[in-house]
């Protein structure tokens, strides 16, 4: 059967309210699919679908987290063939190349969903000060992040941008690679199937160009990873990002290997720092 791609947003797979598609070729320019061709409307509604989800997805333990994540990975491996032949359409790779491609994106997803209950342990600490007080600092999730995925790495690429962000506690708006969109609608399908509630990661396909600005500019978005656009035009959306003071992660001066150890870069981007006096002895 011919298969509809839509966008993801809130849980559910709904056509672009714009009604528009374009069409997907493979890395030699034959035609593979339509795909959904997202508004600044549709956007809005993945922002929305965002923010609604955050109190709970931030309030979830971080134990549960990482296995909600952990169970992501689970789902992605179950249907590691599908996600092969996308790859290796979609990137122009061997089936031996995209297999391994795709087993990064597993292992990866799985190192981010260990870390959720770890980054407290690393990222906080118990500061010394002059009086009888404890004080506490320790990180907590940044709220709605929009994500520019990279354009040349469809699977490995988006995980490696989409993971840490839900790893942290944060929710996501994720554009997916306008060329290449068709393993990112797929791993909606994996979200879907598995334990990640719904509207924390909201799938976008379509033009870059048209959706940035407006991810950008949306006052209810607390910061935007500009991986997937080019340094010219990463001045324009970061200054529009000023308005609400988002953080913005700015794309790499060249292209990024994503196969390199990721560290811990894209998990404390979206992570901010609470301090907490408390006086000793009550």
């Amino acid at each position: 059967m011919r298969k509809t791609y839509k966008l993801y947003i809130g849980g559910a797979f709904p056509r672009s309210e714009s009604g528009r598609s374009y069409a997907v070729t493979d890395s030699r320019g034959r035609f593979l699919a339509n795909a959904a061709q997202g508004s600044r409307k549709d956007a809005r509604d993945a922002v929305v679908a965002a923010r609604k989800a955050f109190g709970g997805w931030s309030g979830t333990t971080a134990y549960n987290r990482g296995q909600v994540l952990y169970r992501v990975a689970e789902v992605l491996e179950g249907r590691r063939d599908q996600f092969v032949a996308e790859v290796a359409a979609a990137e122009g790779l061997a089936p031996r190349a995209a297999g391994a491609t795709v087993d990064a994106a597993i292992d990866r997803w799985v190192w981010y969903a260990g870390w959720t209950d770890k980054l407290t342990q690393v990222l906080g600490n118990a500061n010394p000060v002059a009086g009888p007080y404890f004080n506490l600092s320790v990180p907590e999730p940044t709220g709605v992040v929009a994500v520019l995925a990279p354009q040349a790495s469809s699977l490995l690429g988006l995980v490696s941008v989409v993971a840490p962000v839900l790893a942290g506690g944060s929710t996501c708006v994720v554009v997916a690679s306008s060329a290449r969109p068709l393993p990112a609608v797929t791993l909606g399908e994996v979200l879907a199937t598995s334990d990640v509630p719904g509207g924390v990661i909201n799938i976008l396909t379509g033009a870059v160009a048209e959706i940035a600005p407006w991810l950008a500019s949306h006052a209810d978005v607390n910061g935007i990873d500009l991986c997937g656009t080019d340094l010219a035009d990463a001045v324009d959306l970061e200054r529009a990002a000023a308005g609400n003071v988002k953080r913005v992660l700015r794309p790499p001066a060249s292209e990024s290997d994503w196969s390199a150890d990721p560290g811990l870069t894209r998990l404390t981007a979206w992570l901010e720092t609470k301090t907490v006096w408390h006086p000793m002895g009550v």
